[in-house]
């Protein structure tokens, strides 16, 4: 199985119990991290904004009410059954705005459309990560902002204690929970695989971005990569 298949596989098993797994995994803060990243967007009124990845809606809902008066928010995910929530959840709480199933890899806009990309807890997911740090690139404007949420590289000396965590406490939680302990094994060995801080940061400049600034959040368990697309 590819990692397309594994990431569709993985997000349609937990996409009804995505939320809740945020909140029992992260303590809650994942709250706190997504609103860090969108004050690190600096979304403005009238902008047009694209959350990649879009999950639940989380940062598409708070960069809609950031954008208006007069703005535009799109939201877009692989999985249909995660956009569909995003989508629906998103309505619920009085806020429609365009929906599209697409890769990241390959997004269906023009170039130069949008002033702000934000992606959270997406990238890690994609197979060729270059390739969709550029897709963002394209579909932004000259001095347009990207903003990428992400687990990253922790302290060294919480390495140990985070490695039990993930590969023993997270998948115990996916099966009591989500009723799937193999996609949260899934989750661990994702973000040991992505780049780390450093690493990241040399890609988002390698695809185009200046003035690149890293902001490390719980010890580096997450980082909020910033760009400007030159």
């Amino acid at each position: 199985m590819d990692k397309s298949q594994t990431v569709r596989r993985v997000f349609d098993s937990v996409a009804e119990r995505y939320d809740v797994m945020n909140d029992l995994m992260s303590l809650g803060l994942h709250r706190a991290w997504k609103s860090f990243a969108v004050s690190v967007a600096r979304p403005r009124p009238g902008e047009r904004v694209l959350d990649v990845a879009a999950g639940s809606g989380d940062l598409a809902a708070a960069l809609c009410r950031k954008t208006q008066p007069g703005g535009e928010v799109w939201i877009t995910d692989i999985n249909r059954r995660m956009l569909e929530r995003g989508r629906d959840r998103l309505l619920d709480e009085g806020l429609a705005m365009p929906a599209v199933q697409c890769n990241g890899e390959r997004l269906p806009f023009p170039g130069g459309y949008f002033d702000c990309v934000t992606v959270g807890f997406g990238l890690r997911n994609m197979t060729h990560k270059g390739a969709a740090l550029a897709e963002m690139a394209r579909v932004l404007k000259p001095g347009g902002r990207l903003v990428v949420l992400e687990f990253s590289k922790v302290w060294k000396p919480l390495g140990r204690a985070y490695d039990w965590y993930s590969f023993k406490v997270l998948p115990w939680l996916g099966d009591k929970v989500a009723g799937d302990a193999s996609a949260y094994r899934y989750l661990a060995e994702s973000i040991r695989l992505h780049p780390d801080q450093a690493a990241l940061a040399a890609m988002l400049r390698d695809a185009g971005f200046s003035q690149v600034e890293v902001f490390n959040l719980a010890a580096g368990v997450v980082a909020i990569h910033r760009g400007v697309r030159i």
